[in-house]
């Protein structure tokens, strides 16, 4: 069983004028990664950033960058993600025909590969890449907007996917990307879940420091 249970700021609700501070605050909090949610407007109907931000975060941070791409034809900037400093590179299953080969590729371009799938889409849809992957990225929002309520369904997917995972010796990390907070990261904690990206909860708190300290704690109180 991989009881791994981190914390991953997501810029997405960040302030970018203060980006350097915001991102040192959540370091101070005990973040284990930093969460860059990449949108095109075309796979999901809004806009967010590129590979300059990535970069420009690198510069701030030495924490791993685990960055989403919410795009249509991820393989075109896959290896301009990873140069900027990307360490984990998730793409969504319902978008990349040949997932076998771009999850290859990013492996051999030097960062993490995982995907991720949308609420509607069911875990078995990943049956033929599980083994192959090192994170699973599970969306309890639809994805492309910030600040939507926690879908209460994804717990049986998280459930499941743990469940296969200690069955067949598998060692992804399973991720949740969507409405967490204080109210259910403990039970999302208990289904399994291993990365906790969390966005507004966060970054719009009074104090960013102390709201990151009081998700980590929650989840190392979680057995």
């Amino acid at each position: 069983m991989n009881n791994k249970k981190l914390i991953a700021p997501s810029i997405l609700s960040a302030d970018f004028a203060n980006l350097s501070t915001q991102i040192r605050s959540v370091e101070l909090g005990g973040a284990d990664l930093i969460h860059c949610d990449v949108m095109d407007g075309q796979f999901v109907p809004n806009l967010s950033f590129g590979p300059l931000v990535v970069e420009a975060v690198r510069r701030i941070t030495k924490l791993p960058i685990d960055t989403h791409l919410m795009i249509k034809n991820p393989d075109a900037l896959i290896k301009d993600f990873i140069e900027a400093g990307s360490n984990y590179i998730t793409v969504h299953q319902e978008e990349v025909v040949h997932l076998n080969r771009t999850i290859n590729m990013i492996k051999e371009l030097g960062a993490k590969a995982g995907v991720s799938i949308n609420p509607s889409t069911p875990i078995s849809a990943l049956s033929e890449i599980l083994e192959f992957v090192d994170l699973v990225l599970v969306m309890s929002v639809n994805p492309g907007f910030g600040g939507q309520k926690f879908i209460p369904n994804t717990l049986k997917k998280i459930e499941t996917l743990a469940s296969i995972r200690d069955e067949k010796g598998f060692k992804f990390l399973i991720e949740i990307d969507g409405g967490i907070n204080s109210d259910n990261i403990k039970v999302v904690s208990k289904a399994g879940c291993n990365i906790f990206v969390v966005g507004w909860s966060i970054f719009g708190a009074d104090n960013i420091t102390a709201s990151t300290m009081e998700l980590k704690n929650f989840i190392n109180t979680i057995d």
